[in-house]
């Protein structure tokens, strides 16, 4: 078996990714608190996202894009992310953005980045005039990762899994107790499976930002998704694992 292949889940969208010598993390939520999202868990330790060779931006919505996370970056750190996007990580003061959209190649020492579609709302905010359409991404080396961001189910979903994916990081839920569109809850994730069929799967999007004191009321949205999930994906995806990983908790590939 090849080495040097693992994951890491930092919460919510955020995933180190390892593989062939290179560091990736995507769309990293590093604080305590994001407006009226407060985290839930252990924070993050510093150790788990520093020295990373570059940062993939799924999309621009807050829970995604945070701008007081990426200030705590190297204004040298290589950016990705959507067309649409660029001028606000400019604005903090970074000089290597790159904007993609789905079908664009980019190259990190010896990793490939494939980007993908994502079927989600791509605006920045009501009052914002930032638009860029979502991305997700796949990631070659000796692995082959499928990083979804936030997306539903999409026409040409299956052609991902071509060649085949080592593993799926694939949302689960939302950060609150409902979900609006362009997500996928524990079924439709696992359906979402069985058109990708990756050898592993871990859930994400889960467990992490949820509603000030929400969680005293309505607490099983931030326990319940990826244990649905897996019990969905059993049974519409037998051929794959699902790896459930608490936010900090890292696994081998």
């Amino acid at each position: 078996m090849l080495s040097g292949s693992r994951v890491s889940f930092l919460g919510h969208s955020t995933v180190a990714i390892e593989d062939s010598g290179v560091r990736l993390l995507t769309d990293p939520v590093l604080r305590g608190r994001i407006g009226h999202l407060r985290r839930h868990g252990a924070p993050v330790v510093a150790a788990s996202w520093v020295s990373v060779d570059g940062i993939l931006l799924s999309h621009l919505h807050h829970d995604h894009f945070d701008r007081r996370s990426l200030e705590l970056f190297d204004r040298a750190t290589r950016i990705v992310v959507p067309q649409g996007g660029g001028a606000i990580v400019r604005e903090l003061g970074f000089t290597r953005v790159e904007e993609v959209v789905a079908g664009d190649r980019v190259n990190f020492g010896a990793l490939g980045v494939l980007v993908v579609h994502a079927e989600h709302e791509g605006g920045r905010g009501p009052r914002s005039a930032h638009q860029a359409q979502p991305v997700g991404y796949v990631i070659e080396g000796q692995r082959r990762i499928y990083f979804a961001g936030d997306t539903d189910i999409f026409d040409s979903m299956a052609s991902i899994a071509k060649p085949p994916l080592d593993l799926a990081l694939i949302p689960v839920w939302g950060w609150g107790p409902t979900l609006g569109p362009g997500h996928l809850d524990p079924r439709s994730a696992a359906d979402a499976l069985a058109l990708l069929a990756p050898r592993i799967a871990v859930p994400i999007h889960w467990g992490t930002l949820y509603p000030f004191a929400l969680e005293r009321l309505r607490p099983r949205a931030l326990i319940d998704p990826p244990h649905l999930f897996r019990r969905y994906a059993s049974e519409l995806a037998p051929q794959c694992e699902v790896r459930i990983l608490e936010p900090g908790a890292t696994t081998e590939l």
